[in-house]
């Protein structure tokens, strides 16, 4: 681990359970930096004898015991309390943190992932995700071992509490942000919640809210979240929808900080098919903050036409999630998000929250009276191809000539019309491709010869390459 300088990536640590650096040696040495960081940032009033306390919470994973109890080990042994909340969607650990006024938050998640993988994400005292200042604090701890001689002993050790009452807690926190006048009462809806940390939780709100629900995927086994299921796998809500007769499909992922929403058709319904239902209802009503909405340079051009027709505008960040909630704080805005379904409405929480985004979506089915097909035409998107490539490496991409050449070929025949991003995934060792215009032939052939490029530059094998351009079509 100690050739490696960097442990945090885009959206805190994240790897293959059991390989550095999502090991239980690198988990507990986190656990004490991050207990001295948060500790010493002393953003809390600790009364006289009262110690700090960090709240753990996690999904199905089967290596989330292991990573748990490094945790636990490292957090205590700083002198620090943990307080444990067992499986809660990410959401539900930032609030369960505000909610107890906790020191910090920590979800064990690798959320869209499948079980293989697992990782260790960290919230403020306020339910924000950390900036990067405060990552680099808790890496250079963990690199330099400079907190090896801070050793409470005795009654000094920190003790680690259960908190059963946690998934309550969010249940009633999640259908607040519902109109309290309004049910969901002879409302049909199916339901995948990916075998994941929202297999209690999503289809608990919906029944105390009225619905009627097909549910499915709710029988985690450690090993089977995400898999063909989910919102990574959006076939399953489609044929539940088309099975069940229900009006509307919801589909969380492994950590249920995003949604997929399918219509009464069996069509999906994307992040930003969410975004602009959203947005249009906010502006009718006068409650779209500066009347912005905060996308990534990922949500498709369309968005942007879609907001001007009603009188807003749209305003992108790089691709991720913090840098989304990032610039809302910085701009005081209210909704923001991405085409893969990870929506905030800060209205209501501070980070993605997959049942709350639903629940905006229910709202307008129920206060307009028109169906989720009819709702989502207030976006009209260019076509977009996408190319999602397993890659053995990641040199900077300047450095491929070859491919970089290609990029601005296709960019010279859109003319104008379009756009082409490419870039390496944050949380996996992926390369994304997409390209947008309003050819889809010509887009198409464009990624082809890109992406072909890129096996034979990176070592691409044709299954991988294939595989990457099934997924895409799947979720399109």
């Amino acid at each position: 681990m100690t050739k490696a300088k960097k442990i945090f990536g885009t959206d805190g640590v994240r790897g293959v359970a059991n390989v550095e650096p999502v090991t239980a040696e690198t988990a507990l040495k986190l656990g004490r930096a991050a207990a001295h960081v948060f500790t010493s940032l002393d953003l809390q009033a600790h009364p006289p004898g009262l110690r700090p306390k960090i709240v753990l919470g996690k999904d199905t994973r089967l290596s989330g015991y292991m990573l748990e109890n490094a945790l636990v080990a490292g957090i205590t042994s700083l002198g620090v309390d943990v307080l444990l909340i067992g499986p809660l969607p990410t959401p539900g650990v930032a609030y369960i943190t505000r909610s107890l006024r906790a020191d910090a938050g920590i979800v064990l998640s690798a959320s869209h992932n499948s079980y293989e993988d697992n990782g260790i994400k960290f919230f403020r005292h306020d339910g924000y995700k950390l900036d990067d200042e405060v990552e680099r604090k808790i890496e250079q701890l963990v690199f330099s071992g400079e907190i090896e001689s801070v050793r409470p002993t005795a009654q000094k050790i920190g003790r680690a509490t259960r908190i059963d009452d946690a998934l309550g807690r969010y249940v009633e926190f999640a259908k607040a942000s519902f109109p309290r006048g309004m049910s969901l009462e002879k409302m049909r809806i199916a339901v995948d919640v990916a075998n994941g940390a929202g297999y209690k939780s999503t289809p608990c709100i919906l029944r105390e809210l009225g619905a009627e629900l097909t549910v499915a995927h709710n029988q985690p086994n450690g090993t089977n979240i995400n898999a063909n299921c989910g919102s990574t796998y959006p076939e399953e809500i489609q044929r539940l929808v088309r099975q069940s007769g229900a009006m509307i499909g919801v589909a969380n992922d492994g950590d249920a900080d995003r949604v997929l929403l399918c219509d009464e058709q069996g069509e999906l319904v994307d992040g930003d098919e969410i975004l602009a239902i959203a947005s249009v209802d906010l502006l009718a009503r006068g409650e779209l903050a500066q009347e912005t909405l905060v996308a990534t340079i990922m949500s498709n051009f369309g968005l942007d036409e879609a907001l001007a027709a009603h009188g807003g505008k749209v305003i992108r960040t790089k691709v991720g999630d913090r840098y989304v909630i990032e610039e809302m704080v910085r701009q005081n805005l209210n909704l923001g998000g991405e085409q893969s379904g990870h929506m905030i409405f800060r209205d209501f929480t501070t980070t993605g929250d997959g049942i709350i985004s639903a629940l905006q979506i229910l709202r307008i089915i129920q206060a307009t009276g028109k169906p989720l097909s009819e709702l989502k035409k207030c976006l009209t998107k260019y076509p977009q191809a996408q190319r999602n490539l397993r890659v053995k490496e990641k040199p900077p991409l300047e450095e491929l000539p070859e491919i970089t050449k290609l990029v601005s070929e296709a960019e010279k025949e859109l003319g104008g019309q379009g756009r082409v991003l490419l870039r390496y995934s944050g949380t996996e060792p992926k390369i994304r491709l997409l390209i947008e215009g309003r050819d889809r032939a010509q887009i198409d052939r464009q990624a082809d010869r890109i992406a072909g490029a890129i096996e034979e530059v990176i070592g691409m094998n044709q299954e991988s390459r294939n595989a990457g351009k099934e997924s895409v079509r799947r979720k399109e």
